[in-house]
C-alpha cells in the first residue's frame, strides 16, 4: 500500500501506469478499508489518473468499512467529473451503505459542493431525504450555513415551518 500512497499523493500518472503494468493490485486497501480508487479521490488526483485506475479495473461501486462509497468520496472531494462519470455509469444518486443513512446529497451539502449538489438534484437526488436520526438535507445545509445549497433546495426561511429554527 505504501507505493500506492506515494504515487497517488504525488499524482504520478506514469508511476501508477507502470505499477499497474507490473501487476499491482487495484484491490489493495488502506487501514480504513479505502480502495486505491477512493484514495486517488482523497489525494485529489487528476481525472486522467483516476480514469486510468477505472479503466484498469478499479471498482467504482466499492465502499469502505464505514459504508462510504467511491461515489461519496468523489462528492466529498469535489471531483465533479468523476461524479458525472459515475452517474452516467448508473450509480444511484440516492444510495448509501452507511448505517446512518447519510446520503450523497447530504455529503455535497455538508462540504458545500454546490455544482455537485445541483448535478445530484438534476439526476433525481431526494431533497427531502433524512438520515437515521431524522436530520434532513435542509437541516444539514442550515447547520453548515450553506446558503447556495439552501437555494437549490427551494428553502424558504419565511415559511411557517421554518420560522421556529434558530438562525
Amino acid at each position: 500500500m505504501d507505493k500506492w500512497i506515494k504515487y497517488l499523493k504525488n499524482n504520478d500518472f506514469i508511476a501508477v501506469k507502470k505499477y499497474i503494468k507490473d501487476g499491482a493490485s487495484l484491490e489493495e486497501t488502506n487501514e480504513s478499508g479505502e480502495s486505491v480508487l477512493a484514495m486517488s479521490l482523497r489525494y485529489k488526483c487528476d481525472i486522467d489518473l483516476v480514469m486510468l485506475l477505472v479503466d484498469s479495473g478499479a471498482d467504482i461501486y466499492d465502499f469502505d468499512e464505514e459504508g462510504v462509497s467511491v461515489f461519496e468520496m468523489a462528492i466529498t472531494y469535489g471531483n465533479l467529473e468523476m461524479v458525472k462519470y459515475m452517474i452516467e455509469q448508473g450509480v444511484d444518486v440516492n444510495i448509501t451503505k452507511r448505517r446512518s443513512r447519510f446520503t450523497p446529497l447530504m455529503a455535497a451539502t455538508c462540504y458545500g459542493r454546490v455544482e455537485v449538489a445541483k448535478l445530484l438534484i438534476e439526476n433525481g437526488a431526494k431533497k427531502d431525504a433524512t438520515d437515521s436520526k431524522g436530520i434532513s438535507v435542509v437541516d444539514f445545509a442550515r447547520k453548515m450555513n450553506k446558503k447556495s445549497i439552501l437555494e437549490l433546495l427551494d428553502y424558504d426561511e419565511n415559511a411557517p415551518k421554518n420560522t421556529g429554527y434558530a438562525r
